[in-house]
């Protein structure tokens, strides 16, 4: 499959797993993207681990330190998987996982060469030392009791949005 086929069949999976999916092109689209999707939302996570989060500086005053007082997180997730429309966050390079779970929103930003086709591919890529923590998300909180009666964002955020950064354009 091309790198296209991937991410789309990667947005396609997402979608279905209730999870809010936009493309950006053009940091300028990144930005008008985040001011979307977060509206609002305050306060807001954002590691500053890779460049681009560091590069999220138009988030200004409404950035905290503290993930644990957050509404949002915002940051790049490390890749993501198509064939389950997973996104990946990893403990690498210092990160804390848990920012991407605490807070009740989760906006995981992706670059479209971090999208694999499948699990097997992005194992591979992750070599024979993986980090310490990997966890896979594929969309909001799900948890039901015994009756079937599904409860969103007890385990987690109940929503989660998508932003695939594509180096093209």
């Amino acid at each position: 499959m091309s790198t296209r086929e991937v991410t789309n069949v990667f947005m396609q999976n997402a979608s279905r797993c209730a999870a809010g999916t936009r493309l950006a092109r053009t940091s300028e689209e990144l930005h008008q993207t985040l001011n979307e999707v977060l509206g609002e939302e305050s306060p807001v996570y954002c590691p500053r681990v890779t460049a681009l989060e560091r590069a999220l500086g138009f988030l200004g005053d409404r950035v905290t330190d503290d993930m644990f007082q957050a509404a949002v997180t915002v940051e790049e997730v490390d890749a993501a998987i198509a064939e389950t429309g997973s996104v990946v966050s990893t403990s690498a390079h210092g990160r804390a996982v848990q920012g991407s779970i605490l807070p009740s929103h989760h906006v995981a930003i992706v670059a479209e060469d971090n999208v694999f086709a499948t699990l097997d591919d992005f194992f591979a890529w992750l070599g024979e030392a993986p980090p310490t923590n990997v966890t896979l998300i594929s969309g909001p909180s799900r948890t039901a009791d015994i009756e079937l009666t599904l409860t969103i964002g007890v385990h987690g955020p109940e929503k989660l949005d998508v932003i695939l950064v594509s180096g093209r354009g």
